[in-house]
Parts: C-alpha cells; sequence; structure tokens
C-alpha cells in the first residue's frame, strides 16, 4: 500500500550510504521515526552505491564523504550521471569550506554531521521539497 499525505504519494526510496554502520542505524531509524513510509536500502560505500545505482533506483540518497574506495563526491557524480532526478544530501562530517563549495558545484545539499533529529529533519525537509 502505498502512504501518501495531502496527495502527494510518499512511497518512495531512501538510499543512505555511509560506511559506519552506527551513522547507518541512526539515520535509518530517525527517517522511520518519521513514518514517512519510505523503503529505506542501505550502502557501505560510494563504490556499492554506483553499482547498485540502477537496480535499486533510489529518490534520495544521503552520501557520507569520507569513504574507503570511492567517496562520496566521487559517488555522487556517478549517482546524479545515472539517476538525474535523484535528490541527494552529503551528509558529512568534513566541513571544510571546499566541500561546502563541491557540494555546492555538484548542486546537492550540504549537512554537517552528527546524525541528530534536527540533520535528518533538513535532509527530509530537502528531499520532500522535491516531491
Amino acid at each position: 500500500m502505498l502512504a501518501s499525505c495531502g496527495g502527494v504519494d510518499l512511497a518512495k526510496r531512501l538510499l543512505i550510504v555511509d560506511d559506519s554502520r552506527v551513522s547507518r542505524m541512526i539515520i535509518k531509524s530517525q527517517v522511520e521515526r518519521l513514518r514517512l513510509g519510505w523503503e529505506v536500502l542501505e550502502a557501505v560505500s560510494g563504490d556499492e552505491a554506483v553499482a547498485r545505482a540502477a537496480e535499486w533506483a533510489p529518490d534520495f540518497v544521503t552520501m557520507d564523504v569520507n569513504m574507503p574506495g570511492m567517496n562520496g563526491f566521487e559517488a555522487t557524480e556517478n549517482l546524479l550521471q545515472i539517476l538525474p532526478g535523484v535528490r541527494l544530501v552529503l551528509l558529512t562530517a568534513n566541513i571544510q569550506e571546499s566541500s561546502r563549495d563541491r557540494a555546492g558545484e555538484l548542486g546537492v545539499k550540504f549537512i554537517q554531521k552528527p546524525v541528530t533529529g534536527q540533520a535528518i529533519q533538513q535532509a527530509v525537509s530537502h528531499f520532500l521539497a522535491a516531491a
């Protein structure tokens, strides 16, 4: 069954990309607490996210930056090519101005870790603005 709110289809798919199991668990629990009815998928690396992007076809992605292998910026570039309509948030502890600038160049939202209820609400609000 598809969840809806005010005529907006909320049966969406969120992909969480983070090498930290704890961060993935917190993001997932915070999103589930909002009862949006989204399917939540997880990737432990940028490489996995890119490899499975076409199969999983997420509507929304939260992306860490500092990960082994393909970093979050590279993975974001690839995902935006594979899934041009995807809404993506860089959710990272990498708070250098160059990281914020790179997010802007990619056209994605930058949200600073730690993963808190407020950070997740910012991400969800960004995602829903596209719905």
